[in-house]
This record gives structure tokens, sequence and C-alpha cells, in this order.
């Protein structure tokens, strides 16, 4: 692959005199190696987005910046624009919501949940849900929106 046999002298010339030994070629191919990261890494890309969470929702667009990335998989909780609410990408009818919070509180050590909800869901039902949230045992809720969104200050972006 990368070893070959190089000669002494610099080769080229003409052998004078006894034999030499030739040694060994002492250098790596890496050509192999970038040519199978380059794979990997162009598989990883069009893998990364199918890895989001599968229920649709036309998220509001706002001018918050993302959260960073966390060590746990995070909870996430979604309402979509007819009202259903699912967890992670389980429906869950309302009446049960709040204990299988609970249930799943009881297995996380962290108590953080993101909120996806369609925009054109009314208000009150996000703030059901977050109650229902609130006392299934979750106490740091973020709302997930879209970035790009107006920014509501005198920057005009």
């Amino acid at each position: 692959m990368g070893a070959g046999v190089m000669k002494p002298g610099g080769g080229g010339g003409r052998r004078r005199g006894a034999r030499r030994r030739t040694q060994p070629m002492a250098e790596i191919n890496v050509t192999p190696f970038v040519d199978v990261m380059l794979v990997l890494l162009i598989i990883f890309m069009v893998a990364a987005p199918l890895l989001t969470v599968g229920v649709p929702v036309e998220l509001p667009k706002t001018a918050a910046q993302a959260l960073p990335q966390e060590t746990e998989e995070p909870l996430t909780v979604t309402i979509s624009a007819d009202g259903t609410v699912a967890i992670q990408n389980t429906d869950v009818p309302r009446d049960e919501l709040v204990a299988r919070l609970r249930a799943i509180a009881a297995e996380r050590a962290d108590d953080r949940v993101y909120l996806r909800a369609d925009g054109s869901v009314p208000y009150e039902v996000v703030a059901q849900v977050m109650g229902a949230l609130n006392a299934g045992g979750f106490g740091s809720i973020g709302l997930v929106t879209d970035v790009g969104g107006p920014a509501l200050d005198a920057s005009g972006g």
C-alpha cells in the first residue's frame, strides 16, 4: 500500500563496486485514508438532516439564537397544527399527558424539555401543554423556533 524499497544514494546513478543493501521506505501513503474520510464526511452530511424529530410542524421564526447541544438526548414535545400532542414521535392523548410526563421525568436526570408548536396553534393550547409539562415534573421548558424572523428592535433585522 504505502511501503516500497528505496535505494541509497538517490538512485539514478550507475552502480559502482559492491552491491548495497536496500532500505525499506518509511513513508505513509495518506491518499486512501483521505479518500475514506471524505466518503464518510459526505455520508454523515447526507444522514444528519434525517435524524431530526419526525413530526412535521411549521415553526414560527424568531431572532433568537440556537441553544447549545447537550450530552443527553433532549425530550421534545410537539403540538401539530391540528392540536395533536406528541412526545418525541409518539402521539399522546391529552388526558394521559401528565401521567406519561411524570413517568419520563422519573427516569431522566435533566428536567429540560423542548416544546415545538406549529405557528397556527392557538396560544391557549400552547399554554395548556406548558402547564402539563410543569405538572409532569419539567421545570425548564425551551420553545423551539426557526431562525430568520423579525428581531422587533430598532436594528431593522
